[in-house]
């Protein structure tokens, strides 16, 4: 018996090339499995001598994991040995990431096939360090927008039949309708398919469902070029006036210092502009924008999907009040309601060990806020003055912007 077939839970990766690549090793381990899940298409791989019970994939996928985990050995039971079958490399966008969050590895066999993107590279002839590799299946087509840069090269995995025809009308729309998609269908099957053009010319019909893009990101002259560090233009916001300015904005965003996995609580946000940019540093970054007004809650809506983070929680009320319940934040901004009760106190009993609060404030009243906390807590206590150049008659003059007072500090414990 070897180390993988002591293990419980299988992981397998198949490919379009189906049963006959599969190693003698991966085979043994799938006859010997008590139960076998997966898609109606992997199932039918499998030989009929196969004696297990085969199950099909549930709808939400949460309860195919409960029922696969009422199967793990305990010390009172058992289990069985139950094999899950997946396509390609289970690890990159696949099924073992999910159960690897209620399984430790040890108790796992991951046994992948090449991944899509690996399959893509290998036909298009690009090297994966040099690419984005991306997923809209069972995602919002607008997570692609902060990946869409001059040269960019772009692996995505499809949602559907449409998907190609969805993501040429989106890099049209941002002035890159010069981008090249080349389209994979059943990659590594007898049915591989290959279809390209460029974005803004795309007539190809809708093909096969399961399919995959390679994207090389061409600009126009008037491209929409939206760079991922902190610091857009105020104008790619939509706003009622109630927006952190962008050279005030960078400065913000480089003390809240947005890290992976961490959360960021953004409160008074506006339009959102400090939460969404965090967010477009990596994909992996998660924000809470907090508004009380209605009206730019739609308005922070809006922005998150025209800018790439259409997974930005919001939440509409009044701070502090509406903070209870929330994920424990690594950061917090608070760009509005500092002088209503004790709001500073409470963010900071709620920071994370290690975490970043960051304020800012315009008016003497909220200075006075950030001078009393700071006199007693520490931290760095900056003012910041911005000027942009403006016509007055024939001649050009400064004109200074209402100057920020910012207070960060780092908890340390």
């Amino acid at each position: 018996m070897t180390e993988f077939s002591k293990k419980w839970l299988r992981v397998i990766g198949i490919g379009e090339d189906g049963w006959g690549n599969l190693t003698s090793d991966t085979r043994s381990l799938l006859y010997e499995s008590e139960v076998l899940l997966g898609g109606e298409r992997h199932l039918k791989m499998v030989p009929d001598d196969f004696n297990g019970e085969r199950i099909v994939w549930e709808s939400p996928i949460k309860e195919s994991i409960t029922k696969i985990l009422s199967w793990r050995p305990s010390k009172s039971r058992p289990g069985k040995k139950v094999a899950v079958m997946a396509s390609g490399n289970p690890l990159c966008y696949g099924i073992a990431a999910k159960l690897l969050k209620h399984v430790p590895i040890s108790e796992i066999c991951i046994k992948p096939s090449l991944s899509t993107f690996s399959l893509i590279c290998s036909r298009i002839g690009w090297s994966i360090p040099d690419v984005e590799t991306l997923t809209i299946h069972g995602r919002p087509l607008e997570m692609i927008h902060p990946f869409v840069q001059c040269g960019a090269k772009l692996l995505v995995l499809s949602k559907d039949g449409d998907s190609p025809k969805n993501v040429a009308k989106l890099l049209s729309c941002r002035g890159f309708g010069k981008s090249i998609i080349t389209v994979f269908e059943h990659l590594g099957g007898k049915n591989e398919k290959q279809f390209s053009g460029r974005a803004n010319s795309w007539t190809h019909p809708e093909g096969s469902s399961l399919n995959a893009m390679a994207i090389e990101c061409i600009p126009e002259i008037d491209a929409k070029v939206l760079a991922r560090i902190p610091g857009l233009p105020d104008e790619a916001f939509f706003h009622d006036g109630q927006i952190t300015k962008r050279e005030v904005r960078a400065i913000t965003l480089s003390r809240l210092m947005p890290i992976v996995d961490q959360v960021l609580w953004d409160i008074g946000a506006g339009c959102g502009s400090i939460s969404i940019e965090w967010m477009r540093s990596n994909p992996r970054c998660r924000a809470i924008a907090v508004e009380k007004s209605k009206t730019r809650v739609n308005i922070i809506e809006q922005n998150a999907f025209e800018l790439g983070v259409p997974m930005l929680q919001i939440v509409s009320g009044v701070a502090p009040g509406v903070l209870e319940g929330l994920p424990s934040p690594d950061a917090i901004f608070i760009g509005g309601g500092l002088t209503s009760g004790d709001l500073l106190k409470i963010c900071w009993n709620a920071l994370n060990p290690g975490g970043r609060l960051v304020s800012n404030v315009v008016t003497l009243e909220g200075e006075k806020k950030l001078l009393d906390w700071q006199s007693e807590y520490g931290g760095d206590l900056t003012r910041l003055n911005v000027s942009h150049v403006e016509k007055i008659g024939k001649f050009q003059g400064w004109k200074e912007l209402r100057s920020v007072t910012q207070l960060s500090l780092i908890k340390k414990i």
